[in-house]
């Protein structure tokens, strides 16, 4: 008499021999229904194909070097109770997949896909909405998170997370990524020798870019647009900042770019524009600003305490409402040979460069640094008599902060590709 097995046992012996061919295959009619299923079927090196539908499983555990690849977005809801999928191994690839409703929570970050302790992964072209934290890199080195859109509805800081956010990482890549409405767009701490490039991070209610105690880092061709306060770089060493966009960071104290305590870097051919402060600089030293735009800023560059062995040079100071404000006199720092938009000299050998050097630092720049409410005053001749006073004999500017070669035009601030950071591998 043939013994006949039952049909459960057939069909996970039939979903085994799938996954020692090409993979498992997830469907909600399919053999292998869940995708909690399909990781524990699966053998070390498979690919799991996930095809369309919603799927509904809470969290969903990655212990082994897998491929997740997703047919038509098919959709990992986490009912808003809960972290969606979380990575423990090396040589995790995770694609075309649509990850919603992250739980948010006051007691742990939860996220919408999160790398911890793992190398060689890769992120891309994924889709996440209504996450807290969207995409978290924890402990993680040797990947890649890129072409994803990442959308939240961030209401307060207190009750949101970051869109991309990596902690004690390192040789990260993050490029081409959309980040919108978190509390950061992306954040790294303790994350060196890594690259962010061609992401659009707008409209997030803190910082575009925030990172901190992070060094070797390369960060080229980004926007950074409408963000809380713009961009923050803080308690760094040896930073590349080339060929971004600071655009319409507006606010009482927001900025296109703050930097703190930052060392050793180089910010070359980036563009602001429209902000409330372009450049913000506190107790940085021996950083070179070289080829950017500064244009129809409020504060073109302001420059607090503890900066020094700084260099600007060939940078377009354009139509800004005040062009530098320093509460330092800094010996040790070089303004020369800029273009400056309001600069009245004149050049009569015709070499290109200004005969009388110019002073950035206007008197009514100190008057609204001591008293903002004198703004108002703006546009009044009081003000126009007041700077060109303090022009002819200077008193209260200082005197050794000025541009002894301004530019007679504006300088090429289009960044050749040969000074571009080399692209990630």
């Amino acid at each position: 008499m043939k013994k006949l097995f039952p049909l459960p046992v057939l069909l996970f012996v039939w979903a085994l021999n799938i996954v020692r061919g090409q993979g498992v295959e997830v469907c909600p009619t399919c053999p292998v229904s869940t995708l909690k299923a399909a990781v524990a079927l699966a053998e070390p090196g498979d690919t799991i194909l996930l095809h369309p539908g919603t799927y509904r499983e809470g969290q969903v555990v990655i212990d082994k070097p897998l491929t997740l690849r997703g047919i038509g977005y098919p959709v990992l809801d986490g009912e808003n109770d809960t972290e969606v999928l979380t990575i423990l191994a090396d040589g995790v690839t995770v694609e075309g997949i649509e990850v919603r409703n992250v739980g948010t929570s006051y007691l742990e970050d939860r996220a919408g896909i999160r790398v911890r302790r793992a190398r060689n992964f890769r992120i891309r072209n994924n889709r996440l909405t209504h996450t807290f934290f969207g995409i978290y890199l924890e402990n993680a080195s040797d990947g890649v998170v890129e072409d994803n859109t990442i959308v939240g509805d961030a209401q307060d800081e207190a009750s949101s997370g970051n869109a991309i956010h990596a902690w004690y990482c390192k040789r990260l890549t993050i490029r081409n990524n959309t980040v919108r409405r978190h509390r950061d767009g992306i954040y790294f701490e303790f994350v060196d020798h890594s690259t962010i490039s061609d992401n659009y991070s707008q409209g997030n209610l803190r910082y575009g870019l925030h990172f901190m105690f992070s060094n070797d880092d390369d960060y080229f061709c980004n926007t950074f647009q409408e963000n809380g306060a713009g961009v923050a770089v803080m308690f760094s060493r040896r930073i590349r900042m080339f060929d971004n966009d600071f655009r319409y960071n507006w606010g009482k104290a927001s900025f296109g770019l703050l930097l703190k305590e930052i060392y050793d870097a180089d910010i070359r051919y980036n563009r602001f524009v429209k902000n409330t402060v372009g450049i913000f600089v506190e107790g940085s030293n021996r950083i070179t600003y070289e080829y950017n735009l500064l244009e129809r800023n409020g504060w073109a560059v302001k420059v607090n305490g503890g900066c020094m062995d700084n260099t600007m040079r060939n940078n377009n100071f354009l139509h800004n409402t005040f062009n530098l404000a320093t509460q330092t006199e800094g010996v040790n720092n070089a303004y020369d040979g800029n273009y400056w938009s309001d600069y009245s000299g004149y050049d009569l050998d015709r070499n290109g460069i200004g005969d009388v050097p110019h002073r950035p630092v206007k008197l009514f720049t100190y008057v609204v640094n001591q008293t903002p409410e004198a703004v108002v005053l703006l546009h009044s001749l009081f003000v126009d008599l007041l700077n060109f006073s303090e022009k002819v004999s200077p008193v209260l500017t200082p005197a050794n902060i000025r541009d002894n070669h301004p530019l007679m035009n504006p300088v090429d601030v289009r960044p050749p590709e040969k000074d571009l950071p080399p692209p990630p591998t």
